[in-house]
């Protein structure tokens, strides 16, 4: 694994203020539930299942859509190289404040706007592309036309040998990432609540 940051440089867990993550995501389900899609985060299972095939060594820009309270967040800043950058997009400023609140990780950025914006905000943070996407946004309850900009924005902004990898409790987000990636690889995660169903789309090489 490579080397990163110290834990205590990445996060402030004392003098905290707010409810406590697990308070505040099922708030944001209650407040958001077409964005959240869960009334708790995902299962260790889940994320090490989901982050298995990316290639960490060769990873610079890493992109999260709706992160939630970091719950995967935290297991990529774990993996990532020293001088590569996470960037969290999140529309929920509840979820947004807590994240610039409890990851203090200089390679960390959380950004309160659409993940339609995701080619935009990853320029104005000096990049051209992204290596890898994640989303745990509920595609099939999106607002209509919603989730298929979404998906075309992801292939746009994704480079070359990289993936848009995605986890959800309907299959209908595939319709969204099929037609934007060379190819779709499909699992299932029983140990979570819900169930879930991961995908990672990928760009060729060429």
């Amino acid at each position: 694994m490579p080397e990163t940051a110290m834990p205590s440089e990445r996060r402030r867990h004392s003098g905290s203020h707010g409810p406590g993550p697990l308070a505040l995501f099922f708030k944001g389900f209650l407040k958001h539930p077409v964005m959240v899609g869960s009334v708790i985060p995902s299962s260790t299972r889940l994320i090490d299942k989901m982050l298995a095939p990316v290639d960490w060594e060769n990873t610079r820009l890493f992109v999260e859509y709706g992160p939630g309270v970091g719950t995967f967040c935290r297991p990529v800043l774990d993996r990532m190289r020293p001088d590569a950058k996470l960037i969290a997009i999140d529309t929920n400023p509840d979820f947004v404040a807590y994240l610039k609140r409890e990851i203090t990780d200089p390679r960390f950025s959380v950004v309160n706007r659409s993940a339609a914006d995701v080619e935009a905000i990853v320029k104005e943070h000096g990049f051209q592309k992204a290596d890898y996407v994640l989303s745990g946004l509920p595609f099939s309850t999106l607002p209509p036309g919603v989730g298929e900009e979404i998906g075309r924005a992801t292939g746009r902004v994704v480079g070359p040998g990289g993936a848009f990898m995605v986890y959800q409790f309907s299959p209908k987000c595939r319709a969204f990432i099929a037609p934007n990636f060379d190819r779709v690889d499909e699992s299932f995660e029983f140990w979570n609540i819900p169930p879930a169903r991961l995908y990672w789309g990928w760009k060729g090489e060429g």
